[in-house]
């Protein structure tokens, strides 16, 4: 595959980011909830060791059950901003968002 071409506006490159351990760690929860078949997946898949691959499994998972917060400020009618908080956290696999007026 080329790696760059000219157009009329100047030459154009393709810019090629090979996958890492977390994107196969991320492919391979999509294929199976075991978190050791997916250690074994991403591990196959990256050509890694498996212990690394398992830390980066247990990583995601521990990332995945902490709770992110994000406050906003937003305009309201008098012209003053009101602060929202969105909390968002993992139940069961699903995403849940909860919104709180500060």
């Amino acid at each position: 595959m080329a790696t760059g071409w000219n157009t009329k506006y100047g030459p154009r490159r393709v810019r090629n980011d090979p996958p890492d351990l977390t994107e196969a760690v991320i492919a391979a929860q999509g294929l199976t909830d075991d978190p050791e078949g997916q250690a074994e997946i991403a591990a196959q898949l990256m050509d890694v060791p498996i212990e690394t691959a398992r830390a980066a499994v247990a990583k995601l998972v521990a990332d995945a059950r902490k709770p992110r917060t994000l406050t906003i400020r937003a305009p309201s009618r008098g012209g003053q901003t009101k602060a929202v908080v969105v909390e968002t956290r993992r139940s069961f696999g699903k995403p849940v968002r909860r919104i709180y007026d500060v």
